[in-house]
């Protein structure tokens, strides 16, 4: 096994220019934890909201910083205390940070096996998704025959989400760009667009009204998402940190659950009920033009990083 590895860091908050690729020296696992060979990692907002220091008060880093909390790839080397996995096994997870590389250490326990015929692209795509739509429902409270309105349902975790409760039994308005109302209907949403005037025009279309409002793009639909659910104890919103002005829960998703939120996700993508857009693909020295491309928004599905 080679001696260095390749990863993207930041030694200082900035613009997307702090990224840069380096060379390090290849760790050993702790207990623990295994070594990945990455084969694909999932780019999400927190990456670049972590690089720009937009969230240091709440989640400060330790410099240099190599971002990815979403893999894909395969066990090079297991360490102390690992039970269950073993060199070779093909995964993914939610593994906090270090996935913008060709290795990543990783936490055994936030890790599940990858679906068979799954590419590496769609795997890596999948765990901050699935964790977070699994949180937000689980919030909710969402029940079968009840209607959910996911504003950003064409995106990453938007698109998950959807899909998620329509297994549970939910009906699901999802808001999105007219350009993207084909591929809502196709993941079993319907579709309005987004911005002003939203709450007339989920209205219109709400036969039995709303009964919950997940908020995935933090564009300011707050007060129209509560007044669509009767008021801000059935909405919550992972992307507006506004949200105690409008007495909505801001969710967020922690490691505790994280396996088996896979495991059910990947019954369900090998059932073919759940399934992920990849919106583009980058290499490495590409990850400053992915962090632009996701923090400008209007991305459909999920945006890539593959060290090969």
């Amino acid at each position: 096994m080679t001696e260095t590895y390749r990863a993207v860091e930041f030694s200082e908050y900035g613009e997307p220019e702090v990224l840069r690729v380096v060379e390090r020296a290849l760790p050993a696992p702790g207990p623990g934890q295994v070594l990945l060979a990455v084969r694909a990692a999932g780019v999400n907002p927190l990456d670049w909201q972590l690089r720009s220091g937009a969230v240091a008060g709440m989640m400060p880093v330790e410099f240099p910083f190599v971002p990815g909390g979403d893999v894909a790839g395969v066990v090079a080397a297991t360490g102390p205390d690992v039970t269950g996995l073993a060199e070779g096994d093909e995964v993914f997870g939610s593994i906090g940070s270090g996935g913008y590389a060709e290795f990543a250490l990783a936490p055994a326990a936030r890790l599940a096996r990858r679906p068979a015929g799954v590419p590496w692209e769609v795997a890596a795509g999948l765990p901050v998704a699935v964790n977070t739509a699994y949180q937000v429902l689980t919030d909710l409270g969402l029940e079968p025959g009840e209607t959910l309105v996911v504003d950003g349902a064409a995106g990453g975790v938007g698109s998950v989400a959807v899909q998620i409760a329509r297994h549970l039994g939910a009906t699901v308005i999802g808001t999105a760009s007219e350009r993207n109302h084909a591929y809502l209907r196709s993941l079993g949403a319907e579709a309005v667009t987004y911005g002003e005037g939203l709450a007339e025009r989920v209205r219109a279309i709400a036969a039995k009204g709303v009964d919950a409002a997940f908020d995935a793009a933090g564009k300011g639909s707050l007060p129209a998402l509560v007044e669509l659910a009767g008021g801000p104890e059935r909405v919550v919103t992972i992307a507006d940190h506004r949200a105690a002005e409008h007495g909505v829960r801001f969710a967020f998703a922690g490691p505790e659950r994280v396996r088996e939120r896979l495991d059910r996700a990947a019954e369900l993508v090998t059932a073919g009920a759940l399934a992920l857009t990849v919106a583009r693909t980058y290499p490495l020295t590409g990850a400053a033009d992915a962090h632009r491309e996701s923090a400008a928004g209007h991305v459909r599905g999920k945006l890539i990083i593959v060290p090969a």
